[in-house]
Formats: C-alpha cells, sequence, structure tokens
C-alpha cells in the first residue's frame, strides 16, 4: 500500500469532497487504486444508516430521496446518495446522470449526490454501487441512500444493502399491488404510497393494506404504508419517523447481522464469479478452450456441461465444484 493511497483514504475519512469523488470514479472505473483504497477504509464502515428506495418507473423515487435528504440535514445530519440509472448502451455510463431533481442539494457540502450506472446488474445493483455505499458511509455521511432502478420484482439486492427498505408506489398502479403477491412483499419494510393526493389515493391504499394483511410479520416487523407527496415534502416527515421505528424493531444485534451475512454472502459469490470471468478474459489458453467450446457445443458434438468442466480445467479449477454421482 503506497503512502498517496494512505492519504487519499485519510483525505475521505475526513470526508473531502474531491477525494470522495475521485473514489466513486476510481470505484466505477474497476481501478486497483480503488479496491486498495476500499480495503483501508472498510475498517471504518458499518456505522451509516443505509436506506434503500426501490420501485417502479415513474413512481418519485428521486424526489423522494431528495425530500429525505432535505429531512435529514435539518437535523443535522450529513448525507450521501447513490442513484443506480439503467446503464447506456453505448457507453456503460449512467443514462440520467446527477438527478435534476436533487440539484437543490449541489451547493450543501453535508450531501453527496452520484449516479451511477447499473450495467446490468442483477437486482438493478451494480458491484460499483455496492462499493460507492460503503466509500460514503467511511466518509462519516450519516446516512446513505441508495436509490435504484424500477425493475420491478427482481429488484432484491438493495434490500440486502440496505438497513431499511423503501418500496415507492403510487395510486392506480393496480398492476403492482397485484404483483405484491408474487414477491415484492419480501422486499419493503415500508411501503411509500407517493403522488398521494391523486384521486384513488385512499381505494388504493385500502388494496395495499389488505394486501399486507396476508402476510406474516417478518423478523417481528408487520411493514408499514406511509403516504407522501414529494414534490411538496407532504409525509416526509412521518417517513422518516417509520425509518427510525423499524431501526428501533430490528436493532437487536443477531437480526441486524443475519441481513448483514446475507449481503456480504451475496458480495462475496459475485466477486468471486467477476474474479473468474476476468481471469479467463485474460488467460489465452483458456479463452481459446472456451471459442471451441462453445463451437462445439452449437454443433451438438459436446454438451455445455463437459465444455463448463473443459474450460474450468484451462482455469486449474476444474471437478471443484462438481456435484458427485
Amino acid at each position: 500500500m503506497n503512502a498517496s493511497t494512505e492519504k487519499w483514504a485519510a483525505e475521505i475519512r475526513a470526508g473531502d469532497v474531491r477525494a470522495v469523488s475521485r473514489a466513486v470514479t476510481a470505484i466505477e472505473n474497476g481501478e486497483q487504486d480503488a479496491q486498495d483504497l476500499l480495503r483501508l477504509l472498510f475498517p471504518a464502515t458499518g456505522r451509516a444508516c443505509r436506506i434503500g428506495i426501490t420501485g417502479p418507473a415513474g413512481t418519485g423515487k428521486s424526489t423522494l430521496a431528495s425530500g429525505l435528504a432535505a429531512h435529514y440535514r435539518r437535523e443535522g445530519r450529513t448525507v450521501g446518495v447513490i442513484a443506480v440509472d439503467p446503464s447506456s448502451p453505448f457507453t456503460g455510463g449512467a443514462i440520467l446522470g446527477d438527478r435534476i431533481r436533487m440539484q437543490a442539494h449541489a451547493t450543501d457540502e453535508g450531501v453527496f449526490i452520484r449516479s451511477m450506472a447499473s450495467r446490468g446488474a442483477w437486482g438493478g445493483l451494480s458491484q460499483a454501487a455496492a462499493d460507492a455505499a460503503l466509500l460514503l458511509d467511511a466518509a462519516g455521511k450519516d446516512v446513505v441512500i441508495i436509490e435504484t432502478v424500477g425493475v420491478g420484482q427482481d429488484e432484491t439486492e438493495v434490500a440486502r444493502l440496505a438497513d431499511c427498505t423503501l418500496l415507492v408506489l403510487v395510486p392506480g398502479a393496480g398492476d403492482e399491488v397485484q404483483g405484491l403477491k408474487a414477491g415484492l412483499m419480501e422486499i419493503a419494510d415500508i411501503f411509500v404510497i407517493n403522488k398521494a393526493d391523486y384521486e384513488d389515493a385512499d381505494s388504493f391504499e385500502q388494496q395495499l393494506v389488505s394486501v399486507l394483511r396476508l402476510a406474516p410479520p417478518r423478523e417481528g416487523w408487520t411493514p408499514k404504508v406511509v403516504r407522501t407527496v414529494a414534490t411538496e415534502e407532504k409525509g416526509i416527515a412521518e417517513l422518516a419517523r417509520e425509518i427510525q421505528a423499524f431501526r428501533e424493531a430490528h436493532g437487536a444485534a443477531d437480526v441486524r447481522r443475519e441481513r448483514e451475512v446475507e449481503f456480504w454472502r451475496s458480495w462475496l459469490m459475485r466477486s468471486v464469479e467477476q474474479h473468474v470471468t476476468a481471469e479467463l478474459a485474460a488467460n489465452g489458453e483458456a479463452a481459446r478452450r472456451l471459442q471451441e467450446m462453445a463451437g462445439a457445443v452449437a454443433s451438438r458434438s459436446k454438451d455445455p456441461y463437459d465444455a463448463v468442466e473443459e474450460v474450468l480445467a484451462a482455469l486449474g479449477l476444474v471437478g471443484r465444484g462438481r456435484r458427485k454421482s
């Protein structure tokens, strides 16, 4: 570890905005310096309140994140926001860039906002975004908000990363309420009905509450429903109170540890997969064997399962994960 990286880490722990911004860029670009930096910073993580915000597109997730950031700043708390956007098919970068709705915080040194690309990540949350959340934690942010791509029922990764996950819906979205029965209910700790000034908000809330009654409490907590009009910051204070109530209800060490362990198990598995893929790309013999195996499988002269074994053999990994017959 060189002295410049140690100096960089010290600047981040001190909350230096330029140092944090450079670090997020290094994380996005997959630079080796970023890994060395995160190794140094990791012992300083685990203190921030991590809030995940997910839900279908158009429900006002960005406005809600901005409203929460403003609320916490009025309380004197520092805030980091990671907004995960769909990846550009041309550059791989975030399409929307830093959210226009969040520009009200642009001159506030107590708020750090960064848009990042999902890069096609399962669950809408890239490895880089998860690492950036750790970085903001190490930089001393009291609250880290992770706003994710709205991809429906597969939006699960954020629930592992966040201490509290908000699912944002809007009145009139009947399909989303039906979808809750198929799995979304397992994600949310708090359901937010945003744009609650819409005409059919009452009936929508009744539908939602009826669906929630079908599910047993999870870890001793029954998900709450909070109504907001994020554009006017209505309901934001109540939402913040419910987030705090959830954190207090889940303050027991064993419950929080269970969530942490599940997140890190997933993180480690994904990291191993990425390293194996990178090794495959860098290993000329393995890459050549992969191409040969693809041709053999396409012509049906070899089955794909034996082909995988041969590619793994080229990487020196054959047989380690194979089931015994």
